[in-house]
């Protein structure tokens, strides 16, 4: 099976703007979610996208 063009993974420190259905990551404070971010788009060998101040997507292109 190979990903592509797929949401790998959402990072919120706002659960409320987040739908049900994918790998979803809450975070206390924004520098937890920059860190989770960082280390998941690694791990995924994914991109990742800041959508607001709290909110990122990590995709597979």
């Amino acid at each position: 099976m190979d990903l592509e063009k797929y949401i790998l993974a959402i990072i919120t420190t706002n659960p409320k703007k987040v739908p049900a259905g994918a790998a979803v990551f809450h975070c206390d404070t924004k520098e937890e979610m920059e860190n989770i971010t960082a280390n998941l788009e690694a791990i995924l060998d994914g991109i990742a996208h800041a959508l607001s101040d709290e909110l990122y997507v990590i995709v597979k292109h």
